[in-house]
């Protein structure tokens, strides 16, 4: 009876916190195997997940459930050249 008691109170502490929020990365690792391997979406960036599947084997794709957090996203600009040269 006391088990039982416990997993109620852990299954409410759950519920009441919202549960478990599932990854929100933009890139997922499709791995190859044996029965169509599994996926993980929980890669920041292409090169991460690259790192992952280099030799194990399988690939990347975008996930496309990606959601950015909400807010100011900064802008990634390749450097302004001039054309002056520098003596």
């Amino acid at each position: 009876m006391r088990r039982l008691w416990a997993v109620l109170v852990v299954l409410a502490g759950v519920a009441a916190a919202g549960g478990a929020q599932a990854q929100n990365y933009p890139w997922c690792a499709q791995y190859s195997g044996k029965n169509g391997g599994g996926m993980n979406c929980g890669f920041v960036s292409f090169e991460q997940c690259l790192a992952t599947v280099r030799g194990i084997g399988g690939f990347c794709i975008a996930n496309n459930t990606y959601q950015p957090p909400a807010g100011p996203h900064p802008t990634h600009r390749a450097p302004h050249r001039h054309g002056h040269k520098s003596s």
